[in-house]
């Protein structure tokens, strides 16, 4: 029993150094180490988390006194939880590789979606994207689909794609 235990929890430490691993790959390591130079610039009190105080610290040491808490909170809520290293690092690899919030891809499905039901028509939104603005050549769009959810009237359930989108795909673990 310990064995399985043990092998259990073996996998469960791969897949959790798989999903946090993304993130390091984002960049290259010497990115990745003035991210953690950074990191611990603004982690004032070396506990491996930034904080409300760690951030108004830091502010101060640049000379800007009058930061509001609103502000300060306003940060630290783009991380979701609290702001460890890899948190940090995910951050800024969405701010610099482009990727837009989910609310700004939900309201942009929503266009597509005037009776508000959640979902879009697959064929029609294969239309849109061969046709359409920068178009997606029938490759891409079959890629996209391989991990789209489609009910069985043949319907995008946009919110788990927007989903996917911004979180990766769930079945990649």
């Amino acid at each position: 029993a310990s064995r399985r235990a043990g092998r259990r929890g073996g996998a469960a430490a791969r897949r959790a150094q798989r999903g946090s691993s993304n993130v390091f790959s984002v960049f290259e390591q010497s990115q990745v180490q003035e991210f953690k130079e950074a990191f611990s610039c603004i982690d004032q009190n070396r506990d491996g988390i930034i904080t409300k105080a760690d951030l108004k610290e830091t502010y101060w040491q640049l000379g800007k006194t009058n930061v509001s808490d609103d502000e300060l909170e306003k940060m630290l809520k783009e991380g979701k939880g609290p702001i460890n290293f890899t948190v940090f690092l995910t951050l800024f690899g969405e701010k610099l590789n482009g990727t837009d919030p989910e609310e700004s891809i939900l309201n942009a499905f929503k266009v597509f979606d005037p009776a508000s039901t959640g979902t879009v028509n697959k064929d029609e939104f294969k239309q849109l994207l061969l046709t359409q603005a920068d178009k997606f050549s029938p490759e891409e769009v079959e890629q996209m689909f391989a991990v789209t959810p489609i009910d069985v009237s043949g319907n995008i359930d946009y919110k788990s794609l927007c989903y996917i989108i911004t979180h990766g795909d769930e079945k990649e673990d």
